[in-house]
């Protein structure tokens, strides 16, 4: 007796991908891969080398049908294979992707970001996409943070400081959804109108976990719900982690913030050191678990980076530099040279004489006498008979400003002359 999926799909009927027009072949390849989606696990790089030498129909054919075991498949393996195949219906699983106003994207389309392929034969067999973005355009300027789920409050103000800084720098937000870094820097970026992507290990229409149902509903209408997996399909721990690998290949880099030293977030930035991606961490304290990962990571081949500027720097193009960093200029760096140095000679407490300061500053007694007394006249020391001493300001640390109506400073750029 035939069995009743053996030979080609079914013609499809009103599929759309999105992404135009499409031939009955097409179509029938869009069926048999979101039917494989249903059979094969993400990151299966074995099922992707059959795809590759046999194509998506003849692979999906085979597992409906009968016949020998595919090449490096055990028969046990090829029987529990075949008994997804034959529960399949791509036709039910597209449908449903439609009514939750998703699509399903496959290698080839308009909407595929290439730099998917990167994974090789553990590409994704395609994905499905919730939201109207275009995922291609979205991914070429991304930029991946993950982290803890148990974060401390320190790693969530990080996380969302770098999140709302890469919006305002017009760079997208990519993670996977989850409890903690990946919260606070999808909420952050949503928060500073920006885009954000939710990368999930279970289906666009079932969204976990379910405390998050409102903030993955509220990315899919602003940004992009993604999954390798079909619509209704639950998560496990192994989908969670092989679902890393598409955030590190979808992104140009990866900001790791907060993660022990066994956490699903390396192996995002394993993944993304594979592939050849940019690969940062934000520090913590050192008596901190939840940063001993990622100070591992920046140990090795890791960079450091404080906020949205250093992330921009490492990922973006030539010229997107990180504004440079420097304390607060104090009124005193303002001084000209021959003024600081003599500053610099005069004692503090009871003070010293004339000739002392001139020695300290290395300058000629007049010299020393004519700039000690443009130092009075900026308030900064005093003179008690044959003594020059520093004023109580000055020893405070309160240097007069070049806001002070009285003593303005000379060289203070608002007060050139």
């Amino acid at each position: 007796m035939t069995p009743p999926h053996e030979g080609r799909l079914p013609p499809a009927q009103e599929q759309s991908s999105g992404t135009g027009s499409r031939s009955g072949d097409d179509l029938s390849e869009r069926l048999a891969r979101a039917g494989l989606t249903r059979v094969l696990e993400p990151g299966d790089s074995r099922g992707g080398q059959w795809l590759r030498r046999l194509g998506p129909l003849a692979l999906f054919d085979r597992l409906r049908g009968e016949g020998p075991p595919l090449p490096g498949a055990t028969a046990g393996r090829m029987a529990g294979l075949r008994l997804r195949a034959r529960d399949a219906r791509p036709e039910l699983d597209l449908a449903a992707a439609r009514d939750a106003g998703a699509r399903f994207v496959c290698p080839g389309d308009v909407e595929w970001p290439a730099q998917l392929d990167d994974l090789g034969d553990a590409r994704p067999l395609g994905l499905w996409v919730r939201g109207t973005p275009s995922l291609r355009f979205w991914a070429l300027r991304s930029v991946a943070l993950v982290g803890a789920r148990a974060c401390t409050d320190y790693g969530a103000h990080a996380a969302g400081l770098l999140g709302a800084g890469l919006a305002e720098r017009g760079w997208v937000v990519v993670s996977g959804g989850a409890y903690g870094i990946d919260g606070a820097a999808h909420r952050a970026t949503l928060g500073a109108g920006g885009a954000t992507v939710a990368v999930l290990a279970c289906g666009v229409d079932s969204p976990y976990p379910r405390g998050h149902a409102q903030l993955i509903a509220r990315i899919a209408e602003q940004g992009l719900v993604v999954s390798e997996l079909p619509p209704g399909d639950h998560p496990t721990p192994s989908r969670f982690v092989l679902r890393n690998r598409v955030i590190a290949a979808l992104t140009r880099g990866t900001v790791v913030v907060e993660a022990a030293h066994r956490s699903g977030a390396l192996s995002t930035a394993r993944a993304a050191l594979r592939l050849g991606r940019a690969v940062m961490g934000v520090p913590g304290p050192v008596t901190s678990g939840l940063s001993a990962g990622v100070h591992e990571l920046l140990r090795g081949e890791g960079h450091l980076v404080a906020d949205a500027g250093d992330v921009v720097e490492l990922v973006g193009g030539i010229g997107e530099l990180a504004p440079a960093k420097s304390g607060p200029v104090l009124p005193r760096d303002l001084l000209p040279e021959r003024l600081g140095r003599t500053l610099e000679a005069v004692p503090a407490g009871p003070g010293g004489l004339l000739e002392r300061i001139a020695r300290g500053a290395a300058t000629s007694i007049d010299e020393t006498a004519a700039n000690l007394h443009e130092l009075l006249a900026l308030g900064y020391v005093e003179r008690g008979g044959e003594n020059w001493k520093l004023t109580r300001q000055a020893l405070s640390g309160g240097f007069p400003t070049c806001d002070d109506p009285v003593a303005k400073v000379p060289s203070c750029p608002d007060h050139a002359p």
